[in-house]
């Protein structure tokens, strides 16, 4: 799989078993609120993560995929299990959340969500992003892995009501991976995900870079 065809590829060994465990021990600290998978932000939550989205081995994927100096957009973990279990339809990640509203063509539809600012950029902006989804267990279909329409981002913003039939026009690859492995994607690719039937649990770091410049005074805001 590359990236420029496929929308997606597979990296193993970027994190190693120590880092993995140091992590997890940080992140097992968290308390995730009822019915909630995932923790928005968590770069401002653990220390460890803050230094890891920062580090050297991901600003280097990152550089390699993106025209300009990498910015972190979006941090999220999930955290898929038995107990908090659930599936995502075919879709693609396509709006970012700033510090403030601007105007700007092709930046919209505009919504405000518990006071921060969304918005979907142009379809350049999203050609010029990458996620990293850094997996903190063995993962596969059993345990909820991510499955991607392969070269689905060559179709630009597909409507909602027509993923299914853009994902029927492309090959789905099952992200089966190994811990401290990262799927790194473009966030337009449509993918989606099945609830897990298994105990195993399905640990995942996600984030989302640019080096697109937003206009003066204005930030990413996860």
């Amino acid at each position: 799989m590359s990236l420029g065809r496929d929308g997606f590829e597979v990296l193993e060994g970027v994190l190693s078993v120590k880092e993995v465990e140091c992590l997890l021990g940080s992140l097992s600290q968290l308390k995730l609120e009822p019915r909630r998978g995932g923790v928005r932000n968590i770069e401002s939550r653990c220390k460890e993560v803050a230094e890891l989205v920062a580090a050297e081995p991901l600003m280097r994927i990152a550089r390699q995929h993106l025209a300009g100096v990498p910015k972190l957009v979006r941090a999220i973990y999930f955290d898929k299990s038995a107990e908090r279990n659930w599936s995502v339809t075919w879709h693609q990640d396509r709006t970012v959340a700033v510090s403030g509203r601007f105007a700007m063509d092709g930046w919209g539809p505009w919504s405000s969500k518990a006071g921060i600012w969304h918005v979907q950029p142009p379809i350049a902006v999203l050609e010029d992003m990458l996620t990293v989804r850094l997996h903190l267990d063995p993962t596969d279909a059993g345990n909820g892995c991510l499955k991607i329409a392969a070269g689905s981002h060559l179709l630009g913003l597909v409507p909602s009501a027509n993923a299914s039939a853009a994902v029927e026009q492309n090959s789905v690859v099952y992200c089966e991976v190994p811990l401290g492995a990262a799927v790194v994607m473009r966030p337009h690719v449509l993918h989606a995900s099945e609830k897990s039937i298994t105990n195993a649990a399905r640990r995942v770091l996600h984030f989302e870079y640019s080096s697109y410049r937003l206009p003066e005074g204005i930030a990413w805001a996860g």
